[in-house]
């Protein structure tokens, strides 16, 4: 289904209010995971992340078009969406940070793809990079779950451009 409605001729606000405004939004953080071809591994901290179908089962995540990690998760064919518990801020921080390697001192476990899991997460999906779909400034990614597995913890969330928890 596709209908065109009217565009506004200008908004009436500029880029950092629209970002303070999508800040007021909960959301729960995610570690993006994946195992490069010389077995070397890259993550990326990710708030962008929900479910879109539950058969066949798929979710999606979106990166930024100029993130220097584009090649890499387009490129490959399997993922991990590790879904962060409320003590793992520091893994939030650490994935988020450029010119560090943010897997010094960090556990993790392998997927049957060998894949990085990361230990503690709440929730972890490995994905199939199903598909990728360009809308502004990013790219949404859906992926197919192929294996998923959780322990019930309380939630790593981020609003107002800070990391909290429930309760």
């Amino acid at each position: 289904m596709h209908t065109r409605s009217p565009r506004a001729d200008q908004r009436p606000f500029d880029t950092s209010h629209f970002r303070q405004a999508l800040g007021q939004f909960a959301t729960g953080v995610t570690v993006i995971t994946t195992r490069l071809a010389d077995g070397t591994f890259r993550g990326l901290t990710a708030s962008s992340f929900n479910s879109v179908s539950l058969d066949p089962p798929l979710v999606l995540w979106s990166l930024a078009t100029t993130a220097n990690s584009m090649p890499i998760f387009t490129g490959n064919s399997h993922y991990v969406i590790n879904v962060l518990s409320a003590g793992q801020a520091h893994l939030a921080k650490q994935f988020a940070t450029r010119g560090i390697d943010p897997w010094e001192n960090t556990e993790y476990e392998l997927s049957r793809t060998g894949q990085p899991i990361l230990k503690g997460a709440s929730a972890w999906f490995e994905c199939h990079n199903r598909s990728r779909y360009p809308e502004g400034d990013h790219v949404i990614f859906v992926g197919e779950v192929e294996l998923c597995e959780f322990s019930p913890s309380p939630p790593l969330i981020f609003h107002g451009g800070q990391f909290g928890s429930l309760g």
